[in-house]
């Protein structure tokens, strides 16, 4: 989930150029090595360490991001020269989600409250992808809380199955019927 506002703007605008140029691809794979690079602890050191002046940061990155297109380049020094390379990850996650939802992939984040099998996850997926009318990438987490069933998150859309809201809605019925 990306939750730095610099970087969705930095993976719109980075998706944009990509779209416009037809180089979605390189641009993909190009943002994922940058966001590996930059997340590198040795590397994100370096990065982080005012001491080291900004040319060897820049020779660092221009040196393991050689491969990559040259417009991600371009934004990895941008990056640098900012102080912002710890973005890389987030900005390569938002480029990522539109490249997705171009190409009519959503994704989910699943809580559920015991880890799911590949099976079960897989049945998830496909409910999903039924009702949302998109094929459904899905990411679980367990969180116990819920007791039972699952939360699904696509987007802005939350559907809540979980036992926990499901006793909690129970609760507020019976109150209203006391009353």
């Amino acid at each position: 989930m990306i939750r730095e506002i610099a970087a969705r703007r930095y993976g719109e605008a980075a998706f944009q150029i990509a779209r416009d140029g037809g180089t979605q691809e390189p641009w993909s794979e190009g943002l994922y090595l940058m966001a590996t690079v930059f997340s590198d602890p040795d590397v994100s050191t370096v990065m982080k360490e005012a001491r080291i002046p900004i040319a060897s940061k820049m020779r660092l990155a221009e040196e393991t991001l050689e491969s990559v297109d040259p417009l991600v380049l371009n934004l990895a020094r941008l990056l640098v020269h900012r102080g912002r390379t710890a973005l890389s990850p987030q900005i390569a996650e938002a480029f990522q989600e539109l490249a997705d939802a171009e190409s009519g992939i959503a994704h989910a984040v699943v809580t559920t409250a015991v880890p799911l099998s590949e099976a079960e996850g897989k049945a998830v997926a496909d409910k999903l992808s039924e009702i949302s009318g998109r094929q459904v990438v899905v990411e679980t987490q367990v969180d116990e809380e819920i007791i039972g069933g699952l939360v699904a998150r696509i987007g802005d859309r939350l559907i809540d199955g979980s036992t926990r809201s499901r006793l909690a809605a129970l609760k507020q019925r019976l109150q209203e019927a006391r009353a």
